[in-house]
């Protein structure tokens, strides 16, 4: 299956680098120092076990890189409607298209009932949907940390699980497909009958950590350790779970069950935190912007939901790394 990844940097290469080495055929779309780096050395893994290579083609130019099976695109969400806007040459009418991102993905919402216009917190005016046909679309949950060490140079963290599923439900020939390939890269990968519920589970556990530890600097053993940070994070999660409630993606456990399992991980820097550290623009539309518009559609009342935001969001405009409004 020839595959290419759109965004060599963490999660791109952490994926990019253990296809190579199995044998699959692996291209990537890159720029930059990234591009300079993998056209000179191709995929570079540091993984506890040692290190991990594999060749790879790697262009600035998706028409270069030609029609493929498969496109992994692993960039992070603000950038993904000028990337969408370029991959056309990469898409072939039986391209699969699989986003290995964080957050509420454009096409979550498509078919559900009151949701025939798309998201304008990930998705505005479309353009995203647009230009990759759904019908070419698998949802993906990435349970994985990776970090860049140097452009082109990946540090796996811990976990290597990998969830695919048909974005309407259901199993299918083409989730297996792309789970059997995942699994020749030696990815924990299962596939989902319901990835909508299995994306919006993540989300409800990534929703306050993530926004909580960019505004205030703090690791998130010290977020749970704050009993009313705790207690405002545990909030904001029912809410969310009501709204998953009503998508038909409900959450059986608790917010404490869920601080339980984030506890484990210690003194642990969120992804959105290292961006704010690298001065790199935040996620917080795919994380709490899409939950606070989706609630908004539905007519329910979030407002723990909308004081996270509002807040991250000032946090972000003050410090450049999210639009001005």
């Amino acid at each position: 299956m020839k595959t290419c990844i759109v965004g060599a940097g963490a999660i791109g290469g952490l994926i990019g680098a253990r296809l190579a080495a199995a044998g699959v055929p692996t291209s990537a779309l890159a720029r930059g120092a990234t591009l300079a780096a993998l056209r000179e050395h191709g995929w570079r893994l540091a993984t506890a076990q040692g290190p991990v290579t594999g060749p790879v083609l790697a262009s600035d130019d998706a028409g270069a890189l030609g029609q493929q099976d498969l496109v992994i695109v692993a960039v992070k969400a603000p950038a993904l409607a000028a990337v969408a806007a370029g991959i056309a040459p990469l898409l072939g009418p039986g391209t699969l298209v699989l986003p290995a991102m964080n957050g509420v993905p454009w096409w979550f919402c498509a078919g559900l009932p009151g949701f025939e216009a798309p998201l304008d917190s990930v998705d505005p005016g479309g353009a995203i949907a647009r230009a990759i046909p759904q019908r070419q679309v698998l949802g993906c949950v990435v349970h994985a940390s990776a970090s860049v060490r140097e452009p082109g140079v990946v540090e796996h963290g811990m976990g290597a699980g990998l969830i695919v599923g048909e974005p309407a439900g259901g199993q299918s020939a083409r989730v297996q497909a792309v789970v059997e390939l995942l699994a020749r890269g030696g990815f924990d990968v299962r596939p989902s009958g319901n990835v909508r519920q299995d994306v919006w589970f993540k989300l409800w556990g990534n929703l306050t950590m993530n926004p909580v530890s960019a505004i205030t600097g703090a690791t998130v053993d010290q977020v749970l350790a704050d009993p009313l940070v705790r207690e405002f994070c545990s909030a904001v999660m029912r809410e969310a779970a009501a709204i998953g409630g009503r998508l038909g993606c409900a959450i059986a456990d608790s917010p404490d069950d869920r601080h339980a399992i984030t506890a484990r991980l210690g003194a642990f820097r969120t992804s959105m935190l290292q961006d704010v550290a690298a001065g790199r623009a935040i996620e917080l539309d795919a994380l709490v912007g899409a939950v606070h518009e989706i609630g908004r559609r539905l007519g329910m009342r979030t407002p723990n939901v909308d004081a996270l935001l509002g807040l991250a969001r000032l946090f972000g405009r003050a410090h450049g790394l999210y639009p001005k409004a």
